[in-house]
């Protein structure tokens, strides 16, 4: 078991190795950093403008090649290198993966959990009333886009907090300044609802119609009707074996969701104006930052590969089988 995680995990450094240079080489030969400074009034000198290109090694002019091994060399020491106008990267990063993680930790416990439980309960209660609503339901949310769904949820939200004359549930930033203490940690949780509320839906749709599919499958299998058979109560029997047995396709699952939940966490951030890694890179790429899209980039596939990770260890602990010396 133990070597199997350790093969796993060092694929996986390799995996996120081979992402973020992907991604620095297609930044690097289709981003202009030196538009920032260029049709500047006074205008700005060439060779002052390839001067500042060259210290944040974003000079078009230099080989690709040569600005990658540069940048390369400064990601192996944990330097991600300079922003297009001269801000550190690192800096940057570390205060926005907070942010984005405090969304995505969140909306994928929640997004799981939630849908986990819809999907065993809509099995159990196939073709009830309870099975349709829930599958209507997942359905539809499945159907609207991320973009929308958070639009929606921010303007039901202001037209709430204005019909009730005061703001119950915050619709956009993180936390207020102002506040201190306690009251700013409470407000901190109270601008993270709406967030994890639009970033949670997609997920409970898609995990409630794999898990009732994958329920279906197992309520009926041998095992489950020999361990009523000798006498366990039919809930024990759902959730002890029936459940367990089924979430394993699940937890397979739950590494590709993340992908899709971090596109969505771009348009929630923007939405709700949360600056995260999200907004950090729609705003990179407008900029023509090219570190600053290749950070983004790692810290993608470092979160995607991490879930793989994880769905690799929840699997192992669901199935036995798989559990290897």
């Amino acid at each position: 078991m133990g070597k199997y995680l350790l093969r796993r995990l060092a694929m996986n450094v390799i995996l996120i190795a081979v992402a973020a240079s992907l991604a620095y080489m297609l930044a690097a030969t289709t981003m202009n950093p030196r538009a920032a400074y260029q049709g500047r009034r006074p205008p700005v000198p060439e060779t002052v403008i390839d001067a500042t290109l060259d210290t944040y090694n974003l000079n078009d002019k230099t080989p690709l090649l040569q600005r990658y091994t540069t940048w390369a060399a400064g990601v192996a020491t944990g330097d991600f290198g300079r922003t297009w106008n001269g801000g550190s990267v690192n800096d940057e990063m570390g205060r926005r993966i907070g942010v984005s993680l405090r969304l995505l930790f969140v909306g994928t416990l929640v997004g799981f959990a939630l849908g986990v439980a819809l999907g065993a309960l809509s099995a159990v209660k196939q073709y009830r009333p309870s099975d349709r609503v829930i599958g209507v339901a997942s359905f539809t949310i499945m159907a609207i886009p991320v973009f929308v769904l958070a639009t929606l949820l921010a303007v039901a939200t202001y037209s709430m907090n204005r019909a009730l004359g005061f703001t119950l549930i915050e619709y956009t930033g993180e936390y207020n300044p102002r506040l201190t203490g306690w009251d700013q940690w409470l407000n901190r949780l109270n601008h993270l609802v709406l967030p994890t509320i639009s970033l949670s839906l997609g997920a409970i749709a898609f995990y409630s119609r794999i898990q009732r599919n994958m329920m279906l499958d197992v309520l009926n299998q041998d095992f489950v009707r020999t361990a009523m058979a000798k006498g366990l109560p039919r809930r024990t029997a759902l959730v002890k074996h029936a459940l367990r047995t089924a979430l394993i396709p699940s937890a397979t699952y739950f590494a590709f969701a993340f992908g899709t939940l971090l596109t969505g966490a771009t348009f929630t951030e923007k939405i709700f104006a949360w600056h995260g890694m999200g907004a950090w890179l729609i705003d990179s790429i407008n900029q023509n930052d090219v570190n600053a899209v290749a950070a983004v980039s790692l810290f993608a596939a470092a979160c995607v590969l991490a879930a793989a990770f994880l769905s690799d260890l929840l699997v192992a602990a669901l199935d036995p089988r798989v559990r290897v010396s």
